[in-house]
């Protein structure tokens, strides 16, 4: 599929009142068409089971969607080599220039799930980047790909103490990915929110874990007297 066929079709899956809508919500997008993500990932599987090396290498970038396709279409490939995966990885995340396109792409590199070692240390200079929506790719990795394995948990809080980036997408990635590290190992998630030497991250993550339905009750208002009355008032804030 050539890139003008792939305009057309998400030319013909926008929605004008679903971009109008959705273009509110990720700032930085750029031009955007208003496809849904369903939509979206129902084309990139149909472009990776066909000659998706091709439409990467002819791919379009004027609107999000098309971006956000590109990632989608690297983490759908089937039966790449680690190392081609990797380049194509590393070639695509310059391309993220908003949470949207970043937390999408990072929610479908599944081939981390059974190569986690390789990854972690791929991840290793994104984690200790100076630029924003790198921080946040590791960040969003990390809590996607590594917070359920009991090996990273201690590594993965130091990579995430020492983003310090000022950036507000950066801040939030990393108290929403101490979050869900406690969902899966509460006993040591809680320790390091004892020793967090950002107080930012510590309230976010301690406001989001209130947020969580995995997480009980009794937990939330214990958590809420060791740390403060957190802010779980059910505003919701921006990933």
């Amino acid at each position: 599929m050539t890139a003008q066929e792939v305009r057309a079709r998400l030319t013909e899956l926008a929605e004008p009142a679903y971009r109008d809508f959705s273009s509110r919500l990720v700032p930085g997008c750029g031009e955007m068409l208003g496809v849904r993500l369903p939509a979206l990932r129902k084309l990139a599987a149909e472009l990776a089971a066909g000659d998706w090396r091709d439409f990467l290498l002819n791919a379009a970038d004027d609107f999000f969607e098309e971006r956000m396709l590109q990632g989608m279409v690297i983490g759908a490939a089937k039966g790449v080599p680690l190392q081609e995966r990797f380049d194509r990885i590393a070639w695509f995340v310059p391309k993220i220039d908003n949470w949207s396109v970043c937390d999408s792409f990072c929610a479908g590199l599944t081939f981390a799930r059974t190569e986690p070692e390789p990854v972690w240390r791929f991840l290793e200079p994104y984690a200790a980047s100076a630029k924003p929506f790198e921080n946040r790719f590791a960040a969003v990795m990390m809590l996607d790909w590594f917070s359920k394995r009991q090996e990273y948990v201690q590594p993965a809080f130091e990579r995430l103490s020492a983003m310090n980036s000022p950036e507000l997408y950066v801040q939030l990635a990393v108290a929403w990915a101490v979050s869900v590290f406690f969902v899966h190992f509460p006993e040591e998630t809680e320790a390091y929110l004892r020793r967090c030497p950002d107080d930012f991250t510590r309230r976010k993550a301690v406001q989001k874990i209130c947020e969580s339905r995995r997480v009980s009750p009794e937990t939330k208002a214990r958590l809420r007297l060791q740390f403060g009355r957190c802010a779980a008032s059910g505003k919701k804030n921006s990933p």
